[in-house]
């Protein structure tokens, strides 16, 4: 990309030294992600250092954050609201360190279910909570707890009977598991729809494994972000004597 002149630059220059188009780069100032540009007597607008500090920071935050949160923070940035700039951006790092242990958890309750054929789900595995209880030797009472805290949740019977489906019985099995390897309640609301969307053991090995991906990049681009808001603070501070 070409780099932009150090004080000025047309909308082309800022386009191709962000990576941006010019259309985009109109656009992203319209929206305030950058600031309102100099305009010369013919009515061309004059970009400087900020602005290409602007962009690239956007294009960062919005893979990191997402484009609303990305363009929360650089409005806030803009309008001298540092603190709150930082705030949102805090928000965003604790979002992505829930979702990094969250997946952690489910990584690690697939190793330890990994030889049980806990993802098959056969017609003939529909049972009442009396058989189920039975076939994963707990009492009926467990089950009622598991359902009261809408971990596994059963179907009812006309009579109000909790009858449990091919899927709520695979649903069991896997807490059943995970609860001997010491996961809690809150820990298991966290990885179970990650079975859930699942059909085979090797969907969900994938589907995991894509998500760390992504989580790193995100994570990534929140660094570079970083550096590119830093810069733009800092231009924005006074210095003090």
């Amino acid at each position: 990309m070409e780099k932009l002149q150090p004080q000025v630059g047309r909308t082309v220059a800022v386009a191709r030294a962000s990576g941006y188009s010019a259309q985009q780069i109109r656009d992203l100032e319209r929206d305030g992600v950058l600031p309102r540009a100099d305009r010369t007597d013919g009515g061309h607008r004059v970009y400087r250092q900020i602005h290409l500090r602007s962009a690239l920071a956007y294009r960062a935050l919005a893979a990191g954050a997402g484009p609303v949160e990305a363009k929360r923070i650089l409005r806030a940035v803009h309008a001298g609201e540092h603190g709150r700039a930082l705030t949102l951006l805090d928000a965003v790092h604790a979002g992505l360190h829930t979702e990094r242990v969250d997946l952690e958890l489910a990584i690690a309750a697939a190793a330890a279910i990994s030889t049980e054929p806990i993802l098959d789900v056969r017609e003939s595995d529909a049972m009442s909570i009396a058989e189920l209880a039975a076939a994963l030797g707990l009492p009926t009472s467990t089950l009622r707890h598991w359902d009261a805290t809408d971990l596994v949740t059963p179907n009812r019977t006309p009579t109000g009977a909790r009858h449990y489906s091919p899927a709520q019985v695979r649903d069991a099995r896997i807490v059943h598991q995970l609860r001997r390897a010491g996961y809690r309640i809150p820990q298991l609301r966290a990885v179970l729809p990650q079975w859930r969307r699942a059909d085979r053991a090797e969907d969900l090995h994938t589907a995991l494994s894509a998500r760390d991906v992504a989580i790193t990049a995100r994570s990534l681009a929140l660094l570079e972000a970083a550096a590119a808001l830093t810069e733009l603070i800092r231009q924005d501070t006074p210095a003090t004597s």
